[in-house]
């Protein structure tokens, strides 16, 4: 079985030990802004979000990438920016509807999550198990449309 993150946003402390590791495991250095997980700040609500690429069933990135540097990892069903591919067109950030492809201006290539080849370096130093990896029947998009609608919801009720 395919393994996913699963975020839950409740145990969330803001922290940033996911974008750090995240950082650390694909540039070799502590630096939140080369990170492919992001911690969202809903200040008005007082909660942090981690975010990262849901790994789509049907990733419009790698459906829109016009040199196939998108593809999809067999081992762990990543879909996977192959660098030496990628021209930096940046039109799999333009078709990703949830922003988590990125543009890397010192590479000039993109990049997103690619759950580090099975094992996650966000899920592993989360210290409150707000990521973790896990056995996955669901897709990424129906998990983030259930998910925008569950806080689509919430505001309206707490408006």
């Amino acid at each position: 079985m395919q393994k996913s993150l699963y975020i839950d946003a409740n145990k969330c402390t803001g922290c940033l030990q996911c974008e750090m590791a995240c950082s650390y495991e694909n540039y070799g250095i502590f630096n939140p802004a080369k990170s492919r997980i992001k911690i969202f700040d809903f200040e008005h609500e007082g909660r942090k979000v981690p975010y990262t690429c849901t790994q789509c069933a049907e990733a419009w990135c790698l459906l829109a990438c016009p040199v196939e540097a998108i593809s999809i990892d067999a081992a762990t069903g990543a879909k996977v920016v192959n660098e030496a591919t990628c021209v930096g067109c940046k039109v799999c950030t333009i078709a990703c509807p949830f922003g988590t492809v990125n543009y890397v201006a010192d590479t000039g290539k993109v990049q997103k999550c690619d759950l580090c080849g099975g094992e996650p370096a966000c899920a592993e130093a989360c210290p409150t198990g707000a990521i973790t990896f896990v056995d996955s029947d669901w897709t990424g998009f129906d998990k983030m449309r259930a998910w925008a609608g569950k806080t689509d919801n919430a505001t309206r009720a707490s408006a």
